[in-house]
């Protein structure tokens, strides 16, 4: 039994880890896929592996920091579907760095991209889901959103910023209008997400580090499966999944 039939769903970051695994699972469970990402040559690649399991999946490159973007996103989905039931905010990006070493434009992009993303992508869908009553919004953050750690002070200043928004939202929006808002904070992933730091310090004291075996993006995503498949009066407020090994 497809648990998602019929359901459109909307997902940032769609083109490689944790957004690709979360696209296939929900395309799986029988939701027709909108998929955004900067790059569309990945997302055509995403596109065609929802179409071989049989199901819809539209495409649309677009950066989350870009209020007219979104827009454009939500227009599409809406002349195609003329729904839109789930809001995956995933899309994010992670260039650590020491405070020190003063990485400015690094900093105002992760805000731009981990914060705005998610501010912007839930405004952009938000009347249509109070005009529907109902809608389900999912926000990828991270274990980052509770513990600092050395080199992450901005990046954990995003996701923190994330959850006080979920929480916020939650309270506000959820408990009177049945727009559900789930938070999902995955430890370490093996994504490429390490790929986006550049500071040479972090770069040169990441070999310190303990080796953990990672999560992989399908763990995250049957999380995300696992939220969205409650009946409508359970709200899955929060999920930290985490790898055994992993303390903090």
């Amino acid at each position: 039994m497809m648990r998602l039939g019929s359901k459109v769903a909307l997902i940032t970051g769609a083109s490689s880890g944790i957004g690709k695994a979360t696209a296939i699972e929900l395309a799986k469970e029988g939701a027709r896929v909108a998929l955004a990402a900067r790059g569309p040559e990945l997302l055509h690649e995403v596109q065609m592996e929802i179409q071989k399991i049989g199901s819809e999946a539209i495409v649309y490159p677009m950066n989350v920091s870009n209020k007219d973007d979104w827009a454009g996103f939500v227009s599409k989905v809406i002349e195609n579907w003329q729904k839109i039931d789930i809001l995956i905010n995933n899309a994010g990006i992670m260039p650590l760095s020491f405070i020190r070493n003063l990485r400015i434009d690094e900093w105002e992009e992760m805000i731009d991209v981990n914060l705005k993303g998610v501010l912007f992508g839930t405004a952009a869908v938000l009347p249509y889901m109070r005009s529907q009553g109902y809608g389900h919004i999912v926000n990828i953050s991270s274990t980052a959103g509770r513990w600092l750690f050395d080199g992450g002070a901005v990046y954990c200043a995003t996701k923190f910023a994330v959850n006080a928004f979920s929480e916020g939202f939650r309270q506000e929006i959820t408990s009177t209008e049945n727009i559900r808002m789930t938070l999902i904070e995955p430890g370490i992933t093996a994504t490429n997400l390490s790929n986006t730091i550049k500071d040479p310090d972090i770069k040169a004291s990441s070999g310190n580090n303990t080796p953990i075996a990672p999560l992989q993006p399908s763990d995250i995503a049957a999380a995300v499966v696992y939220a969205l498949t409650q009946p409508p009066h359970v709200n899955v407020n929060e999920i930290l999944v985490m790898p055994t090994q992993q303390k903090i």
